[in-house]
């Protein structure tokens, strides 16, 4: 695919070669297309002192002509030098090129209304006292929807003299800063690069490179090497491209280019770095983290997997396991050992099972990030019915029971208990934790999400045993339980408060069901949960064990025939509802994103503050509510006159997606502020006023007039 993309691209170019006759002025409609100059930096040529020629070549508004590599398509522009003997002229100075995308996914780097190609010529030490004229004879291919070779034979006369003075000098000091920039010293920024089958990865570790929101790499090949469009994926401190290949070298490990990066892709404040491999380059598997690296963001998912058990997603299911270990204490050490060991297997079947498929994901393309099984509203509605079945066993309305063990409720809490009920509570309190996320668990989670795929394993593994740790303690140290109430009637009462708190989880996974699809999706979602509760009392209240054989196969073909019926019927009408408009207006002053609308206000030189959020996000909402929206933090947004950008990442817009990875960031809650001509800023995932106030009054002192 990549050799076909290329190579018809290539004949594309040389077919226009073969059948066009160049001319010098390129009129094309009328319109002269490419208008070429040969300047100089001096006005008089010094013997033995080199001085710098500059080829400047004007294109018309929405023509292009290409860089030194021009990707896919095109051809690069060629100059050839007259010179007198004794003369050099030294390599092509190519300006930082643009990344331009062509109808039928054609990629290629080159120039658009202006460009300036420098190169150094040094004359003899001892020239005579005529004049000297210099000769370039320069080649280029401009294209728009069609491509159109150029060409034109340029010369500099210029006077022989003994001392010079700089001539062009504001053009001249322009391109010259456009030029890419040397590698950095190894504390700014270290490159490592891999080879696997057909694709190379690059690593760039640099602190500076990762504060800004757009870096890109733009390939250099040599000789027969083939080159796809590079990817970029971020992580703490280090970003990764990956580069598609073609190649018959199975030794080659590197490739040269430009590690392009600014606060936009087109922007004139865009910087580079030169990449060469001979001097710049250690080639070494980046996928393998520092052993350092490795242990600090280990220790960072096991920290963020522990304060997970504090979210308000997971304490109604978590407050159960702890009564169930009240239930236990006392009892046979092992009992409480096995039950306790259950609950942490099922902790550890979600994490594992959510890591493989991530990995899955990630091999075939797909973006992954965290809880993003929370953007399909299809997996929000079984999740509220799972809620409902959870809080409708709470309240004694019935029991599931596993084949063959009558007496073992799968979630009850007396002494019937088994460890298959321990296991699934387990995997329900761990799918609830999903769509918070805790301090320490986003920056891991955007490192593991860089790295391979036994890297990700590693990860979710350290989150899991983090958050199942205080459960292991207590099965393993019995003796802590006496700390604890002990057992008694008070137990079903807490056990029913339980289930009111699963109903508070329900009517938000039905309020995350309306951001996503709509009132009509909630409309359809309730009846669904009707036709299950129905069910869930028919099967406890006449699907007992004195019913006669009859009655029960009567009952169970009717519970089976309503749950069937229901989910076609009322699942059909889900499928039909249809997303909410984007359009609908934001509460207070906040305005909705999209690339657009942020690129304008920073283009006003407005200061701007982004928030990404999610329907289904409660550390989004808790932040909301106890800090964006307080008194203090609106009237500081307001005095500084910073627009509030509010970016709903709900059902997983891929422009947003984009962006939390640009910042190294697995999901939501992500804030972001962007101060007037100043590098962003990215705050924690929980905030606090006072963390919001003191970097408002740090990056935006000034208050605006009333």
């Amino acid at each position: 695919m990549i050799a076909r993309r290329y190579f018809a691209g290539a004949f594309l170019a040389l077919l226009v070669l073969a059948v066009a006759k160049p001319a010098s002025g390129q009129t094309y409609e009328g319109r002269e297309l490419v208008k070429a100059q040969l300047l100089a930096d001096t006005d008089a040529i010094v013997p033995g002192k080199a001085f710098t020629a500059g080829l400047l070549l004007h294109m018309e508004p929405h023509w292009h002509t290409y860089w030194k590599f021009s990707g896919d398509a095109g051809l690069p522009t060629e100059i050839k030098w007259t010179l007198p003997p004794g003369w050099k002229v030294g390599e092509i100075q190519w300006p930082i090129p643009l990344k331009l995308m062509d109808p039928g996914d054609i990629q290629t780097y080159g120039y658009e209304n202006e460009v300036m190609l420098l190169q150094e010529i040094t004359p003899p030490a001892s020239v005579g006292n005529s004049p000297v004229k210099v000769t370039a004879e320069a080649n280029w291919l401009v294209c728009e929807r069609l491509c159109i070779p150029g060409s034109a034979t340029l010369p500099i006369d210029l006077p022989i003299a003994s001392k010079n003075s700089p001539a062009n000098e504001e053009i001249f000091s322009r391109y010259r800063r456009s030029l890419p920039q040397n590698w950095p010293n190894s504390n700014i920024a270290k490159a490592s690069t891999t080879r696997s089958g057909s694709e190379l990865r690059l690593t760039v570790e640099s602190n500076v490179l990762s504060n800004y929101p757009v870096a890109e790499f733009f390939p250099l090949p040599e000789g027969n090497l083939v080159v796809g469009h590079p990817q970029t994926e971020r992580g703490a401190g280090k970003i990764t491209f990956r580069v598609p290949i073609e190649t018959q070298d199975p030794k080659l490990s590197s490739l040269d280019g430009l590690i392009v990066f600014g606060q936009d892709a087109t922007g004139a404040g865009r910087n580079a770095w030169s990449l060469g491999f001979n001097v710049a380059v250690s080639a070494r598997d980046l996928t393998a983290p520092t052993n350092t690296d490795l242990l600090k963001f280990l220790l960072f998912g096991f920290l963020g997997g522990f304060i997970l058990n504090l979210m308000p997603c997971v304490l109604p299911v978590i407050s159960l396991k702890i009564f169930g270990f009240i239930q236990h204490a006392g009892q046979d050490r092992r009992r409480i050992l096995r039950s306790g060991l259950a609950f942490i297997a099922g902790i550890f079947a979600w994490f594992v099972g959510l890591a493989l498929l991530l990995i899955v994901l990630k091999s075939i393309g797909r973006e992954i990030t965290w809880a993003f099984q929370f953007t399909n509203p299809w997996f929000v509605l079984i999740m509220s019915a799972v809620v409902l079945v959870f809080a409708l066993n709470l309240f004694g309305i019935f029991e599931i029971s596993l084949p063959q063990s009558a007496n073992r409720g799968l979630l009850g809490w007396t002494a019937r208990e088994g460890d298959a009920g321990s296991f699934f509570q387990g995997v329900f309190a761990t799918v609830l934790a999903t769509p918070c996320t805790a301090p320490f668990l986003g920056t891991a989670l955007g490192f593991a999400f860089t790295q391979s795929g036994w890297l990700i394993l590693v990860m979710f593994l350290a989150i899991a045993a983090g958050m199942s740790s205080p459960y292991l303690l207590l099965s393993a140290q019995p003796a802590w339980l006496r700390l604890l109430p002990k057992p008694g009637a008070w137990m079903e009462r807490v056990k029913q408060l339980m289930g009111f708190l699963l109903l508070a989880t329900l009517l938000f996974l039905l309020w995350v069901i309306g951001a996503e699809r709509g009132v009509d999706a909630i409309i359809w979602t309730s009846c669904l949960l009707l036709a299950l509760s129905l069910a869930c009392w028919m099967k406890g209240s006449l699907l007992v064990p004195t019913a006669s054989r009859t009655t029960r196969f009567v009952v169970l073909a009717l519970v089976l025939l309503l749950l069937l019926g229901s989910s076609w019927y009322f699942g059909a009408k889900f499928q039909d509802t249809k997303l909410p408009s984007a359009s609908t207006p934001l509460a207070g002053d906040w305005q909705p994103f999209t690339p657009e609308r942020l690129q304008s206000e920073l283009a006003q030189g407005h200061t701007v503050f982004v928030d990404f959020t999610a329907a289904w996000c409660l550390t989004c909402k808790f932040n909301e509510a106890t800090v964006l929206e307080s008194s203090a933090v609106r009237e500081a947004f307001q005095r500084r006159g910073i627009v509030k950008i509010k970016a709903d990442w709900t059902n997983a817009d891929p422009a947003i997606t984009k962006i939390l990875k640009q910042f190294g960031r697995p999901g939501v809650p992500m804030y972001v502020l962007y101060p007037a001509g100043k590098e962003p800023v990215l705050f924690p995932e929980l905030l606090t006023q006072g963390i919001i106030l003191d970097k408002l009054e740090t990056i935006t002192p000034h208050v605006t007039a009333e």
